[in-house]
C-alpha cells in the first residue's frame, strides 16, 4: 500500500512511530506531512486537506492521519470527494472500515491509543480488503453524496 501520512503537533510522535511501522510491514510512505516536532504548531485541517489532495491525485493510495483524538482529522478528511476516513482506537473497527466501507484513510489519536495498539490498528487496516458484494451498494450511496 502507498500512504500519505500527516499529523498536527499533538501527534508527531505517533506519526513517526506509524511511519516506521508501515515501512516495516513493507508499505510505501509517499509523503509525510506535518511539523517536525510537537513545539511547531500545525492545524489539523491544513494537514488533513494536504493529505487528501494528494490522495485525489494518486488513485489507489491511502491516507494515515493522526492528531490528538483522530476526530478532527477524520471530520476534515471526509469533506473531500472520494475520501472515506475512519477513526479507530482498536483493530476490529480498522478491519471492518476497510472490509465493509472501503475506507481509504485511517485516523487515530495519540492521546487515545499508545504506539503498540496503534500498530495493531494499522496492521488490521492494511491486512483487510474491501469485500464488495452487499457492501458495494452502500459505498456507492456514499460516493453519490
Amino acid at each position: 500500500m502507498r500512504f500519505y501520512v500527516g499529523s498536527d503537533h499533538a501527534a508527531v510522535d505517533l506519526r513517526r512511530h506509524l511511519v516506521a511501522a508501515a515501512r516495516a510491514l513493507g508499505h510505501e510512505i509517499v509523503e509525510e506531512l506535518g511539523p517536525k516536532d510537537a513545539q511547531d504548531r500545525a492545524d489539523y485541517p491544513d494537514v488533513a486537506a494536504a493529505v487528501c489532495r494528494q490522495l485525489a491525485a494518486d488513485e489507489g493510495s491511502f491516507g494515515l492521519l493522526v492528531c490528538g483524538t483522530g476526530q478532527g482529522m477524520a471530520m476534515t478528511a471526509n469533506r473531500f470527494p472520494g475520501v472515506r476516513a475512519v477513526v479507530c482506537s482498536e483493530p476490529y473497527s480498522a478491519r471492518m472500515g476497510r472490509a465493509h466501507n472501503d475506507a481509504n484513510v485511517l485516523c487515530m489519536g495519540q492521546r487515545v491509543v499508545g504506539p503498540g495498539v496503534a500498530e495493531t490498528i494499522l496492521e488490521a487496516f492494511c491486512a483487510a480488503t474491501f469485500e464488495g458484494g452487499r457492501h458495494e451498494a452502500r459505498v456507492a450511496k456514499i460516493r453519490a453524496l
